[in-house]
């Protein structure tokens, strides 16, 4: 069962991504979710949305723009990963890095959520620098 979903659209889908198989290096089951069109997501059956979104669980908003509207998709716990300055001007790499769209501050700010929230009471989340034990999703090289 997912802990966590990431939500995100054009190239924040491989961030998501990436940030999803470090969860799972941290033993945080996460599920990724492209909506690149809300209008025509939000036209699904609600059923549908539910099994896409999932019942539960912390739901992450990634978007290189304004958290405006996400609430909708993320609920009243959910988190948004984005923009909150307008008019910010510079190549792609330094936005996202000073707004935190990363696969660090993703996964910072996922695990920070599920441990202050009590979602992970009980259960131990290893810390990075602890040996792996499996992984979800495809392999990759550690950088």
């Amino acid at each position: 069962m997912r802990q966590v979903t990431l939500i995100a659209s054009g190239p924040e889908v491989a961030i998501a991504l990436k940030a999803s198989h470090h969860l799972a290096r941290q033993d945080i089951r996460a599920t990724v979710v492209s909506i690149p069109c809300w209008e025509l997501f939000a036209e699904q059956p609600a059923s549908y949305r539910k099994t896409v979104l999932g019942a539960s669980g912390l739901r992450v908003g990634i978007e290189a723009a304004s958290g405006f509207g996400w609430e909708r998709w993320l609920g009243e716990e959910g988190v948004f990963v984005g923009m909150d300055d307008f008019g910010t001007s510079a190549p792609a790499n330094a936005l996202y890095e000073r707004f935190g769209i990363t696969v660090e501050a993703i996964c910072e700010k996922v695990r920070a959520h599920l441990l202050t929230s009590g979602a992970e009471r009980g259960s131990s989340l290893r810390t990075p620098d602890q040996p792996r034990t499996r992984v979800r999703g495809p392999l990759t090289t550690r950088p």
